[in-house]
C-alpha cells in the first residue's frame, strides 16, 4: 500500500504543477506498474489496456452525447428555454433568477455539460438580470450554481464515465439522475426565494414577457422537450439502449439545429464536429489514464488493504459511504468531476461492492458530491467559467453568490444519503 500512497502523492504533485489529470494518471500508473513488475510488463500492460478498452463499444456513448450537446449549443435554443422559464416563473419575486435555474436544468437535459451550461447561461441570463438591477452576487451565483445541474440531469458525461469504471448500466444511471436533478432544481429555487426575501433589493421586480414572445419561446422549446422525452423515454421503456439513445439524441439535435437555421454550412458542421472531437479526445485520455492507473493501484494491493481496514474497524455500509463522500468532497476542492471519479471509484470499488452497497445509488452520490466541488473554493470550475464570460464581475462576488447553493447541494446530498429511494425508485421500476 505504501507505493500506492506514494503514487497518489506524485499524482497530486503533477496536477498542482499543471499536468492534465489524464496524462498525470497515465504517467503515474505506467511508472508505478513498472516499479512493481518491470518496464517490459508495464509497456505490455499499457498497450493491451489502451487497445482493448478503446475498442469498447459502450465508449461510443461519450462522443455521441457530446455531439448532441454541441449541436444543441449551436442551435442557440437557450434563449427560448430562458424566456419560457421566465414566462412560467416571472410573476414570483426573483423571477429572473428562478428562470435561470429552470432554464439551466432544461438546457442540461439536452446538453450534458456543466461548463457549457454555465457559459451559455452567463450569456443568456446575465443581461436581463442586469437590466433590471439584480445584484451581481445573486445573478452570477445563480448562473454558476445552475450550471452544476449539467452533470446530474441526464444525459450526463460523468454518469457515463462512472458507469464504465464501475461496470454499471448507463441507462439505469441516467434514469436514477432524474429525481435527484429535480430535487436540486427545487432546492435551488428555494434558495432564490430565501435570498430575495432577506434582501429584496437583490432582485427588483421585472415586467412579464409580451404574449407574442411568450408563445414564440414556448414553441421554440418544444423540439428540445420532445428530444429529451424520446431519448430518456426510450431508455426507460427499453426501446433502445443508452448507446443507441446517444445516436438518436445526436441525430435529433442536428435536426433541431438545421431547422433553426444554425447548421446549414460546411463551416458550421466542421466547427461542431471539431469541438466534439476535442472534448471527446480529452475525456478519452482521462479514461485511458484512469484504466492504467487503476491497474497499478490494483497491483499494489491498496483496494484489498482498504477491505481489511473496513473489516478491522467494522464499518457499516452507511459509514463506508459517508467516509468515501467526505474524501470526495475534499477532492472536489482540487479536482473536477471526472478527476474525482477516475481517482476515487477504482480504489473503493471492491470495498463498496462487498459491503452490498447499491452502486447506482452510490454513483448518484459521487456525482452530487462532484457538483459541490464545481462551485467550492479554491478551484470552483463553474465560478471561473462564469468569471471568464463576465470579466467585470468580481470573483469574490461570485463565490459569495454560490454560498447558499453550496448549502442547498449539501442538503440534497444528505437527503439522497438518508433516502436512497430518491435515486433508486425509478431504476427499480426498470429492473
Amino acid at each position: 500500500m505504501a507505493i500506492a500512497l506514494i503514487g497518489f502523492a506524485v499524482l497530486l504533485g503533477l496536477c498542482f504543477l499543471g499536468f492534465r489529470v489524464g496524462f498525470a494518471t497515465l504517467i503515474v500508473g505506467f511508472v508505478g506498474f513498472a516499479m512493481l513488475r518491470g518496464w517490459e510488463a508495464s509497456f505490455a500492460m499499457v498497450g493491451q489496456q489502451v487497445f482493448h478498452d478503446s475498442m469498447n463499444y459502450n465508449l461510443s456513448v461519450i462522443p455521441l452525447f457530446i455531439l448532441m450537446g454541441v449541436f444543441i449549443v449551436h442551435a442557440q435554443i437557450s434563449k427560448d428555454l430562458y424566456d419560457a422559464a421566465y414566462a412560467a416563473l416571472g410573476r414570483f419575486r426573483g423571477g429572473l433568477a428562478l428562470a435561470t435555474v429552470l432554464a439551466a436544468g432544461g438546457f442540461s437535459a439536452v446538453c450534458g455539460s456543466t461548463l457549457a451550461t454555465a457559459a451559455t447561461m452567463s450569456k443568456v441570463a446575465m443581461p436581463p438580470m442586469r437590466n433590471y438591477k439584480y445584484s451581481d452576487r445573486l445573478a452570477a451565483g445563480t448562473i454558476a450554481a445552475g450550471g452544476t445541474l449539467g452533470i446530474m440531469i441526464p444525459p450526463s458525461v460523468p454518469l457515463v464515465i462512472y458507469g464504465l469504471i464501475a461496470e454499471q448500466d448507463i441507462g439505469l444511471l441516467f434514469i436514477a439522475g432524474i429525481l435527484p436533478g429535480l430535487l436540486l432544481i427545487t432546492l435551488f429555487m428555494i434558495c432564490v426565494g430565501i435570498v430575495v426575501r432577506r434582501d429584496p433589493l437583490a432582485a427588483p421586480d421585472a415586467p412579464p414577457l409580451e404574449p407574442a414572445r411568450k408563445k414564440e419561446a414556448i414553441r421554440g422549446t418544444l423540439p428540445v422537450l420532445i428530444l429529451f422525452i424520446v431519448v430518456l423515454g426510450g431508455i426507460y421503456s427499453g426501446a433502445f439502449t443508452a448507446t443507441e439513445a446517444s445516436g438518436i439524441g445526436a441525430f435529433g439535435a442536428a435536426v433541431i439545429a438545421v431547422m433553426r437555421g444554425n447548421l446549414r454550412s460546411i463551416g458550421e458542421w466542421r466547427t461542431c464536429l471539431a469541438d466534439a472531437t476535442v472534448t471527446t479526445a480529452t475525456i478519452f485520455i482521462v479514461l485511458l489514464g484512469a484504466i492504467v492507473f487503476s491497474q497499478f493501484i490494483n497491483l499494489s494491493g491498496m483496494p484489498y488493504d482498504l477491505l481489511d481496514f473496513v473489516d478491522h474497524h467494522e464499518l457499516t455500509p452507511f459509514q463506508l459511504v459517508i467516509f468515501v463522500c467526505v474524501i470526495a468532497i475534499l477532492m472536489g476542492m482540487v479536482f473536477e468531476a471526472i478527476g474525482i471519479l477516475v481517482l476515487l471509484v477504482p480504489v473503493f470499488l471492491p470495498a463498496l461492492q462487498l459491503s452490498g452497497i447499491d452502486m447506482i445509488w452510490f454513483g448518484i452520490l459521487v456525482v452530487l458530491v462532484s457538483e459541490i466541488g464545481l462551485i467550492t473554493p479554491p478551484i470552483g470550475m463553474n465560478v471561473f467559467v462564469v468569471k471568464s464570460v463576465l470579466p467585470d464581475v468580481k470573483l469574490g462576488a461570485i463565490f459569495r453568490g454560490v454560498t447558499p447553493y453550496i448549502i442547498a447541494l449539501v442538503t440534497g446530498l444528505i437527503l439522497v444519503l438518508l433516502v436512497p429511494q430518491i435515486a433508486t425508485f425509478l431504476p427499480g421500476l426498470m429492473r
